[in-house]
């Protein structure tokens, strides 16, 4: 059991009989009554989202989710196929299940894939990535490193805001959190 007072995101838990992943929370306190918890929670299976409203300190039930290694091959359609890197056992995940996260998934990369009760639900990505630029504006004679941005596509899909020196091929560092431009490696 775990309190709604300890909510964060990303944090697994199991409601009549169904587990959510808490997408968002914010704890209010007005000057009536008691404190509560405003939450959206995402359905690990369907990947619906709804919005539940908790007292503070009321009890749910936590649902155990165990990490495992897994290095993402390839896409096949609308899944991408993960390997584990101890039994080389290959699982799929789709779309829908991934969300966002795709635009920052590489071949190869090795990440951790939330498991419960045998079934993989999501991914943890690395909190910085290296990907090369795909396709940008070419850069103009005269751009400093303090000058403006333009967009650009990854080779993962992703479109990022970089620096106008940015051009085609360099690779940039991008913050998975918050999908903005780090720096160029």
């Amino acid at each position: 059991m775990i309190s709604t007072n300890d909510f964060h995101n990303g944090l697994t838990i199991e409601l009549d009989g169904t587990v959510y992943q808490v997408v968002d929370f914010q704890h209010s306190k007005t000057g009536r009554g008691g404190a509560f918890v405003r939450s959206k929670l995402k359905n690990v299976e369907d990947g619906g989202v709804i919005e539940k409203t908790f007292r503070a300190n009321e009890k749910v039930n936590r649902a155990h989710v165990e990490q495992r290694e897994k290095q993402y091959l390839y896409r096949d359609g609308d899944d991408y196929i993960f390997m584990d890197t101890e039994t080389y056992e290959q699982i799929a995940l789709s779309q829908e299940q991934l969300g966002e996260k795709i635009d920052y998934l590489k071949e190869n990369m090795v990440l951790e894939v939330s498991v419960y009760e045998g079934r993989p639900i999501d991914i943890n990505l690395p909190t910085f990535v290296e990907l090369a630029v795909a396709k940008t504006q070419p850069g103009i004679k005269g751009n400093t490193v303090s000058g403006g941005s333009k967009p650009a596509s990854l080779e993962s899909g992703a479109v990022v805001q970089v620096p106008l020196f940015i051009s085609e091929g360099d690779i940039v560092k991008v913050d998975t959190r918050t999908g903005e431009y780090m720096e160029r490696v």
